[in-house]
């Protein structure tokens, strides 16, 4: 493992690269460039707004918006991380075909480029809640939801390297990883607080789903209006999610040892 980082950091300068080859790709020519990766989520969280506002909400049209938003963001970078992570080393075949690069460079490549792009959404989502609470506790909040940031990172990156072996040899995985995101989508917390669930004693849909977890440990704090306060009360969060991430990572680097000889010849 310590041997795999190594090579990771010494090709970091080809990784860099490729995150910002796919950034001028993906907006060449594009009056609003970055903007259009704010577009989806800020359109979603408009409608959610307008019409689960009043159902979901607390009457406060900044705070729902908010709070959606951050969800969105969450939820659209695990998805799709896990989704365009599991392409990843069939999308870079040129690469691994001519390049010895570590294999896992291609999945960090993609959920570093949905990082980018989630990030500028919570961005907005800091904006919001500055308007609504009107004071700075959101970049308190910030401060606060770094360490669920990182691990969310780190677990994407991990499925994002296991979706990808098993779809080198099973190209059947993706399709199946979109389907389940889209099943995903209505069973996670995001357009609704967690309390529906509690109160129809659904608790236990929010409590085995993993999104959640880190969904939790991010935008709680953005929301909240003393966010270091939450630091104590989220431990058993935190150790849920820092167990539920080491066990992902071990799991990506027992199928990276498995497998990253044989996958050459599935691509």
């Amino acid at each position: 493992m310590f041997r795999h980082l190594s090579s990771l950091w010494t090709a970091r300068h080809f990784l860099l690269a490729l995150v910002k080859l796919d950034l001028r790709l993906r907006y060449r020519r594009s009056v609003l460039g970055v903007g259009w990766s704010l577009l989806n989520p800020i359109a979603m969280t408009i409608v959610f707004t307008v019409v689960f506002s009043q159902l979901f909400g607390n009457g406060n049209p900044v705070e729902y918006a908010a709070f959606a938003l951050a969800g969105l963001a969450v939820w659209s970078f695990l998805r799709d991380a896990a989704t365009m992570g599991s392409k990843a080393l069939l999308m870079n075949e040129s690469y691994i075909r001519q390049s010895p690069m570590p294999y896992t460079i291609y999945t960090l490549r993609t959920v570093l480029g949905q990082a980018i792009h989630s990030c500028m959404a919570l961005s907005v989502v800091v904006a919001l809640v500055v308007i609504w609470r009107g004071n700075a506790s959101a970049f308190m909040g910030l401060a606060v939801a770094i360490p669920g940031l990182l691990l969310a990172l780190v677990a994407a990156w991990a499925v994002a390297t296991i979706g990808a072996f098993i779809t080198a040899f099973f190209h059947d995985t993706a399709h199946l990883l979109e389907v389940g995101a889209q099943i995903g989508f209505f069973l996670t917390p995001i357009m609704y607080r967690r309390d529906i669930l509690d109160d129809r004693g659904l608790s236990w849909l929010a409590d085995i789903n993993p999104v959640n977890l880190y969904l939790t440990l991010i935008r709680e704090p953005l929301l909240a209006p003393d966010p270091v306060a939450l630091v104590s009360h989220f431990g058993p969060q935190y150790l849920s999610a820092i167990a539920l991430t080491v066990g992902l990572g071990a799991l990506a680097i027992g199928v990276v040892s498995w497998l990253h000889k044989k996958v050459i010849f599935h691509l």
